[in-house]
C-alpha cells in the first residue's frame, strides 16, 4: 500500500472505530510512537509534542533521510510517525508548559514516555491534567512503571535491558558462553506498544460508561514479563529454565533447503509420526532414542537433520514448507526482507507501506496495521511529519491562537 492510497473503499461509509480521538502525545524513541501510530491506524488524531530544533530523539537515529525542509529523519522516527501532526513546543519553558495545559482539554488522551517523575517535575502530570480535563485518559510508558512503587524507577531503559530483565535471553544461553542480545524488531518496545493500546482502549471504554478519565500505566519490563511468560512458570514446575528456549524437549529448530532454511516446529507425538513416514523412517517411531521429546531434541542434529536436509535438498525453503503443512507438519520458511517484500499474503494484508522519500525516487517501507476489521477502512496514510510542521496550524485551530501570540510564543522560545 502506497501513502495516501485508500484500500478497501466500500468500508469507507463505517469510518474507523477511533475517528473523532484525539492524542496529545509526548513521545520518543520507538515503544509510545508504535502505539499512537497503532492507534492512528484505527482512527486516532495524533498530535505529536517535539522539542524544538532536532525535534525528537528518534530522529537522530541511522539510517535517515532528509526532509522536505532539509532537516534529518532517522529510521527510528521514520517507522512509527505517519500520518501525525507535529508541534514544536518547548515544554522547559513557562510558556512552552502552558501551552500544553490549554491543548490538554481539546484531547481525550494524553501520552508520554519519559523517565519516571519527569512529566511531573514539569508539573504536567496526571494529578494536574486530570483536574484541567476530569475525563482525561492518561498514558505513561516507562521501562519500570510510575503508578506503582520500583527500585528501578530511575533506571533509563531501552528495549535489549527490559528484554534482558524480563528472562528473553537465558532460555537460548549456551553453557559457558554470555547470553545472546539481540534486539529482534525491538520486541521489549513493540511488545510493551501492545500492552499500552490495549490499557488506553479499555481507559476509553472505562470513560464513555462513567464519565471518568484515568492513569494508564505501562512498564516495559512487566510486559516482557508477560512477554516470556514460560520463563518463571517452568520455574515454578521445577523445569529447568533452558526448557523454555528451542532444542531441550521436542523438534523445533531450522533446517538447510536448496534457498536457504525454513523452521519445523513438531511439538505433538502424532506430527512425529506424519515426518517420520514423511522421511520415509518409519522405524525411527520404534527407536528408543525417540520414545520422548526430549529425545527428538537431543537427537535433532545427528540423526533427524541429515535426513530432513537430504529430502529438501531440492526444494526452495517455500517449497519444503509448503509440502510439510500439506502433510499437517508445521513449517515455516525462515525469511529474509526481500522475501517479506516480495510475499503475496504480506501485499494481500498490506502489510508494507510505500513512504515516498523527499531525498531519493525509491520509498522506504514500514509496517501497516496488523489489525484486520470488516468495518475498518484501511488508508489513506499520510507522510510524516518535519518537526513542527503543524505548530502554528494546530494553535490556531484549537486554541485560537492568532499570529501576535504565535511570534510572542516563538520570541519566548516556547514554540518552532
Amino acid at each position: 500500500m502506497r501513502v495516501g492510497e485508500v484500500k478497501h473503499p466500500e468500508r469507507g461509509d463505517s469510518g474507523k472505530p477511533l475517528d473523532g480521538v484525539r492524542v496529545l502525545a509526548a513521545e520518543q524513541m520507538q515503544a509510545l510512537p508504535y502505539a499512537t501510530q497503532l492507534l492512528v491506524h484505527l482512527g486516532a488524531e495524533v498530535v505529536k509534542v517535539e522539542p524544538p530544533g532536532r525535534g525528537e530523539t528518534g530522529r537522530n537515529s541511522n539510517p535517515f533521510v532528509v526532509d522536505a525542509l532539509g532537516n534529518k529523519a532517522g529510521a527510528t522516527f521514520l517507522r512509527h510517525n505517519l500520518s501525525k501532526q507535529s508541534i514544536a513546543l518547548d515544554l522547559k519553558t513557562d510558556a512552552g508548559r502552558e501551552t500544553f495545559k490549554r491543548l490538554v482539554p481539546h484531547f481525550d488522551i494524553v501520552a508520554e514516555n519519559f523517565r519516571a517523575g519527569s512529566m511531573e517535575r514539569l508539573g504536567l502530570g496526571y494529578d494536574v491534567l486530570s483536574e484541567l480535563h476530569p475525563s482525561l485518559v492518561y498514558v505513561s510508558l516507562s521501562g519500570f512503571g510510575k503508578l506503582v512503587e520500583s527500585p528501578y524507577a530511575d533506571w533509563p531503559a531501552f528495549a535489549p535491558i527490559a528484554e534482558a530483565m524480563g528472562g528473553l535471553y537465558e532460555p537460548t544461553r549456551k553453557e559457558g558462553q554470555p547470553p545472546p542480545v539481540v534486539v529482534a524488531g525491538a520486541l521489549g518496545d513493540n511488545a510493551t506498544a501492545l500492552y499500552t493500546v490495549i490499557g488506553t482502549l479499555a481507559a476509553l471504554r472505562h470513560r464513555d460508561r462513567t464519565g471518568l478519565g484515568q492513569h494508564v500505566d505501562v512498564s516495559m519490563y512487566d510486559s516482557m514479563v508477560a512477554m516470556t511468560d514460560m520463563v518463571p512458570f517452568l520455574w515454578s514446575m521445577g523445569a529447568p529454565a533452558h526448557m523454555a528456549g528451542p532444542g531441550t524437549t521436542a523438534l523445533v529448530a531450522s533446517f538447510k533447503a536448496s534457498d536457504g532454511y525454513f523452521v519445523l516446529a513438531v511439538l505433538r507425538e502424532h506430527m512425529f509420526e506424519k515426518l517420520c513416514h514423511k522421511l520415509g523412517h518409519p522405524e525411527w517411531l520404534d527407536d528408543p532414542r525417540f520414545a520422548d521429546r526430549t529425545g527428538w531434541a537431543r537427537h535433532t542434529d545427528d540423526v533427524i537433520r541429515p535426513a530432513l536436509e537430504a529430502w529438501a535438498a531440492d526444494k526452495t525453503k517455500l517449497e519444503a514448507a509448503t509440502i510439510l503443512c500439506a502433510d499437517g507438519i508445521v513449517a515455516g520458511p525462515s525469511n529474509l526482507a526481500e522475501d517479506i517484500a516480495a510475499d503475496p499474503h504480506i501485499a494481500a494484508h498490506n502489510m508494507l507501506i510505500e513512504v515516498p522519500r523527499p531525498d531519493s525516487d525509491r520509498p522506504y517501507l514500514t509496517v501497516g496495521n496488523p489489525v484486520k476489521m470488516s468495518r475498518l477502512q484501511e488508508g489513506p496514510v499520510g507522510g510524516f511529519p518535519s518537526v513542527g510542521e503543524h505548530t502554528a496550524e494546530v494553535l490556531r485551530d484549537l486554541l485560537d491562537v492568532g499570529e501576535e501570540e504565535l511570534q510572542a510564543l516563538r520570541d519566548a522560545g516556547a514554540i518552532e
